[in-house]
């Protein structure tokens, strides 16, 4: 029984990496360019007027939220549109009758967005060479947040699928909530340079919380402590895996 789950995950996610491998250009080269051009923007034209923050180079300091931004968008893209076209061309009624479990269908959706996030986060550090040197104050706190937070929106990019019914449903959160919320994330400025109100209301912001946790694991610097960042993380994982076991579980909005 093991190896047959084994033999459905591994053919899943298999299927998952080849589908944005092998289309490289669409998928993998897009968000290296946006990001290049916020470095060259932001970074190296703005950046210099603006001066320091938090003890850093602006350029420093915006590293790790341009990087965990490319996340975000390439592992909530990737699960959102892959499991929509196979609901959409009706495949995705040969996995809900396959003698497989549903967690090993949301793992191989899931292992797809992973890969695709990291190898665009790995690109996009490269890229961020070229502009600053690369500190890190804990690569643990890193690969931690990055793996989580990776994991999480693409569950959320699965709950997108699920519940799409059109092409445009599955552009409407990326462009309306995902790309909003990111950019009030803290990605360009510290959430403490804020007004006492605003820092409230920006911490209603679960990206908030991701950004500040992977700037800690390389700037050694926070603007929410460390343990509340991962305990936010974790507790968004458990309840949309749960959500999504749920709704997939039961076929909903899935089956004919």
């Amino acid at each position: 029984m093991f190896s047959l789950y084994y033999t459905a995950l591994k053919s899943l996610a298999v299927k998952e990496t080849n589908r944005y491998l092998r289309i490289w250009v669409q998928t993998l080269v897009p968000p290296v360019i946006t990001t290049s051009l916020y470095f060259i923007i932001f970074g190296n034209l703005i950046g210099g007027r603006i001066g320091d923050m938090a003890g850093f180079s602006y350029m420093q300091f915006i590293v790790p939220g341009l990087i965990m931004m490319s996340v975000i968008t390439s592992s909530y893209a990737n699960v959102s549109s892959s499991f929509f076209s196979q609901k959409f061309q009706k495949n995705i009624e040969e996995l809900l009758i396959a003698p497989v479990p549903t967690h090993i269908i949301m793992w191989g959706f899931v292992i797809g967005g992973l890969g695709r996030s990291l190898i665009v986060g790995t690109f996009v550090t490269i890229v961020s060479l070229f502009f600053v040197p690369l500190q890190v104050h804990s690569w643990i706190i890193i690969i931690v947040t990055l793996l989580m937070t990776s994991t999480l929106f693409s569950l959320a990019g699965l709950l997108n699928g699920v519940f799409a019914q059109s092409y445009d449903d599955v552009s409407i959160v990326p462009t309306f909530v995902l790309q909003p919320l990111t950019y009030l994330g803290g990605v360009f400025y510290a959430i403490s340079m804020l007004p006492p109100f605003w820092q409230a209301v920006s911490k209603v912001n679960p990206i908030v919380y991701m950004i500040s946790g992977f700037r800690y694991g390389f700037l050694g610097v926070e603007d929410v402590s460390i343990v509340v960042s991962l305990i936010i993380l974790v507790g968004f994982i458990v309840v949309l895996y749960s959500v999504c076991w749920y709704f997939i579980d039961r076929g909903r909005g899935l089956r004919s």
